[in-house]
């Protein structure tokens, strides 16, 4: 009686001794960081700008890379994340290609201790991957460029807004990331050629 009622657990711990053993599936990271290449523009202030705090839209505020399946619906890809949420990653890519540009004497970062007389501030409403009908990345910018003034309100310098699209080879996260990243350089380019145009006629502090 006894033999009956140790094999099924001795037949039980073989079997699990026999099971392969499988690693923890741990999500993919990546970085969308797009790299200003070239000369830098002429400097056309010798103050600072801040680059501001940039908002990201739900539902593509999060970690995971988001994919839109059809009109209404999007999923999130918690196999495949960013290496930080998308703000404070486009907020350095950000602070980092306009520094490279030099229209202004420094670009410093939200968290800098100094106050410079110019901020840009930028929404992110579209950062996504298009798999309606066909692979696309789509990445939308809004930008806002505004003075100190000494008062409550600051003044509107410009507001310009962006929406790239690019085409992707295939349907990998890889390829969406690059998409992604290429998407951004165009639209920080574009940018950049408008904010040089407005620093050619910023107000300046008083008393400068």
């Amino acid at each position: 009686m006894m033999k009956r009622i140790l094999f099924p657990f001795i037949l039980m711990g073989l079997v699990s001794c026999s099971l392969p053993t499988r690693a923890p599936v741990t999500p993919s990271s990546w970085l969308v960081a797009p790299e200003r290449m070239g000369e830098p523009l002429k400097p056309r202030s010798d103050l600072w700008l801040k680059v501001g705090t940039v908002s990201v839209a739900p539902p593509f505020d999060g970690k995971s890379l988001v994919y839109r399946i059809s009109d209404q619906r999007y999923e999130k890809d918690f196999y495949n994340v960013y290496t930080t949420i998308p703000a404070e990653m486009i907020a350095d890519a950000e602070r980092q290609w306009l520094n490279k540009a030099n229209i202004f004497s420094a670009t410093v970062g939200q968290s800098n201790s100094f106050f410079p007389y110019y901020t840009v501030q930028a929404t992110v409403n579209e950062f996504y991957g298009d798999y309606r009908v066909r692979p696309e990345a789509v990445v939308s910018m809004e930008f806002f460029l505004t003075a100190e003034s000494g008062g409550a309100a600051k003044p509107m310098i410009g507001a310009n807004r962006y929406t790239k699209r690019i085409p992707l080879k295939d349907n990998s996260p890889e390829s969406l990331v690059l998409g992604q990243q290429q998407a951004l350089a165009e639209i920080f380019k574009q940018y950049e050629e408008q904010l040089f145009k407005y620093a050619a006629n910023l107000p300046k502090p008083i008393g400068y």
